[in-house]
């Protein structure tokens, strides 16, 4: 049986109501970063539909 990996953000052990995290805050932060573009997907960038208004 394998180990279960830590919480990506602060190293703690998993749990499996919360997997990947630890918990709710860790969760709950790993999507704001997301939302506030803390995080990036490599590529082109992205045409935005309201750019004709320009």
């Amino acid at each position: 049986m394998s180990t279960p990996r830590p919480c990506p953000l602060c190293k703690k052990p998993a749990r499996p109501d919360f997997s990947p995290f630890c918990s709710k805050a860790c969760k709950d932060r790993d999507l704001l970063k997301w939302l506030g573009e803390g995080y990036s997907v490599p590529g082109p960038p992205a045409d935005r539909p309201d750019a004709e208004y320009d």
